[in-house]
């Protein structure tokens, strides 16, 4: 299902000639919106939050008091907003230190600032073409349609109250950007700097991502690469080979790697991606690996499952093993990050005015798509989603 089609923007009208012709063009965008997770920010926070993200789903409040220990353990707050926070300084200061002259929002998919209230504010204040960066650099139903999903029920709040609605678009995926990837490989570096010398150099790397259900999975991206994984697997294992490559140049150690998973939910029966990293731990000690490092490459921050699964539960398998370990940092707010955040912008731009910019991209797949195709990560139960062809 779709929402019905915006009324198309007039033409971009010309610049005059000046000063300002050198100056970088988001034209037609007037707008960014930073569009995430969201997470608890105290103790008080944590259930309600568990409840918004289960909406639906009819799982009792005491199971979700359960399901929060993970929250409680840190304080009842989750490290995801403070990391958006970060990110959007990084943003805003790549923006204006190269006279990109955009402004920069925020918005959650289940927690404040709520997706809804951003998008209102971004109406009240006259944006009508806004560009949307979500924090989920893969094709997956989670990680993209469901954002497109959420901006369509926000848009369609904003509609009943009889605001103007503005247009919105969705930057490509980025996992195989140079300014995502680069400093995957220079955190891979760091942390294996951080293991005991004389396990260094026979050191494994284990890529991690969320594990999503098969199904999902083998669903995810265009139709025409569905199945065995789909989109979701073959983007991570790009990565992978392109970090793995890295750090075999820069250390000259060509080490063996697997794409591994994490974060498991859900129902028992229901089967998801495997390995799990801590039964890829119990592999790896079995066959005699001298250390592990962790490299999340599936994620864009250092956020709870990062911070619980690996950091806290992955470290005391490993522990438990004799294994060492080491866990490489997230992209986070990392100035190539930022830095690629603008030429995604700019590369979008240019190409809603009919130019043909330079898109890169680093590994075997090429730059994603800029508009998701029919078929593309589809939902169990469809709902209208925006920026997309269905």
């Amino acid at each position: 299902m779709s929402e019905p089609a915006p009324p198309q923007p007039d033409a971009v009208p010309p610049r005059p000639a000046g000063p300002r012709d050198a100056a970088p063009d988001p034209r037609p965008y007037d707008a960014l919106l930073l569009l995430s997770f969201g997470g608890p920010e105290g103790p008080d926070d944590v259930v309600p939050f568990l409840e918004n993200v289960t909406r639906g789903r009819g799982i009792p409040r005491e199971r979700l008091k359960e399901v929060g220990r993970h929250y409680f353990l840190f304080g009842g707050v989750s490290p995801i907003n403070a990391q958006n926070r970060a990110l959007l300084d990084a943003i805003r200061a790549d923006f204006a230190g190269h006279g990109l002259d955009l402004p920069v929002y925020w918005g959650n998919r289940n927690w404040a600032p709520y997706l809804t209230d951003t998008l209102r504010e971004m109406t009240d204040a006259g944006h009508r073409r806004i560009l949307v960066l979500a924090t989920s650099a893969y094709a997956s139903y989670s990680g993209c349609r469901q954002y497109r999903e959420n901006l369509a029920a926000s848009l369609a709040a904003l509609a009943e109250e009889g605001r103007p609605l503005p247009r919105v678009d969705k930057l490509r995926h980025y996992f195989n950007h140079p300014g995502f990837v680069e400093p995957v490989v220079e955190s891979t570096l760091a942390a294996l700097e951080r293991l005991p010398e004389r396990v260094r150099d026979g050191a494994r790397l284990a890529f991690t991502t969320h594990s999503i259900p098969l199904t999902a999975a083998d669903t995810s991206g265009p139709v025409e690469g569905h199945g065995d994984g789909g989109a979701y697997v073959a983007q991570h294992l790009d990565v992978a080979r392109l970090v793995a490559g890295a750090v075999r140049e820069a250390t000259g150690a060509d080490r063996p790697w697997e794409l591994v998973y994490q974060s498991r939910s859900g129902a028992p029966q229901i089967p998801w991606l495997e390995p799990d990293i801590c039964d890829h731990l119990e592999e790896q000690h079995a066959a005699g690996a001298p250390a592990v490092v962790m490299v999340p490459i599936g994620f864009v921050s250092d956020h709870m499952e990062v911070r619980y699964d690996l950091d806290t539960e992955a470290v005391a398998k490993a522990a438990e093993l004799g294994l060492p370990v080491s866990r490489a940092a997230t992209v986070g707010a990392d100035p190539r990050f930022a830095a690629a955040i603008r030429d995604l912008v700019l590369e979008r731009a240019a190409g809603e005015r009919g130019l043909t910019p330079a898109r890169c991209a680093l590994g075997a797949l090429g730059p994603s798509h800029d508009i998701c195709p029919a078929g593309c990560c589809p939902a169990r139960t469809p709902l209208p989603a925006a920026a997309g062809t269905d």
